[in-house]
């Protein structure tokens, strides 16, 4: 498939009342969710990796995300973030490079993680969570619409099974999370071993390990 239609942004396209919600969470909460939806994402920048042969790219992504867990759960964790964010952008594919469609969601996984690290850096953490969301939800969009070759209303859109899953998936996280009043390392764990052990990507991507 021609990479190029899916790339308009599809992230406007819908309005998720989620957004709202997440104003009610605090930093590490924000960070928690945007975690969640970039681990959930990893499978897509990983079968682009296997299919263009860049083995050390999928390497460098799951390192970088390995950490951010690190910080959420390890007490005192010192990590250079800046440089971080440095080794992403070294992997961040170019859409004009590849002539079919999984380099659109591998883009949106990279730059979810990108946003991820800049609300680390930055303490901008409910704006970023808010794109996040967007970006896990435009992936799906982007998938739809290049399936049907043509743009999706957003009436359309919603009444599709896949976009209530990941709607349905983004609120689960959130639900579980607003239900603590203090960092739960546990919690924060036990979302991403789920997420990791169930391996499959907002897109259906499953990477067998």
């Amino acid at each position: 498939m021609n990479s190029q239609k899916p790339i308009i942004n599809k992230r406007e396209k819908m309005r998720n009342p989620i957004h709202k919600r997440l104003e009610n969470l605090e930093s590490w909460q924000h960070l928690t969710f945007m975690a969640c939806l970039c681990e959930r994402m990893a499978p897509n920048f990983a079968l682009f990796c296997q299919m263009t042969e860049q083995d050390q790219a999928e390497k460098t992504y799951h390192n970088i995300l390995n950490l951010v867990w690190e910080f959420l759960t390890v007490k005192g964790a010192k990590i250079n973030f800046e440089n971080q964010l440095e080794k992403l952008e070294e992997i961040i594919p170019d859409v004009n490079d590849y002539g079919f469609f999984g380099v659109v969601p591998a883009l949106d996984a990279c730059e979810a993680l990108g946003e991820l690290l800049h609300a680390i850096i930055a303490g901008e953490t409910l704006e970023k969570a808010i794109q996040i969301s967007q970006i896990s939800l435009g992936t799906v969009c982007s998938l739809l619409e290049t399936q049907e070759d043509r743009d999706l209303s957003e009436t359309e859109l919603k009444s599709r099974e896949e976009i209530e899953e990941e709607l349905d998936l983004q609120w689960q996280i959130y639900r579980l999370l607003k239900d603590c009043e203090k960092r739960d390392v546990d919690l924060i764990l036990s979302l991403r071993n789920e997420i990791k052990q169930e391996g499959i990507s907002n897109i259906g991507i499953k990477i067998e390990q």
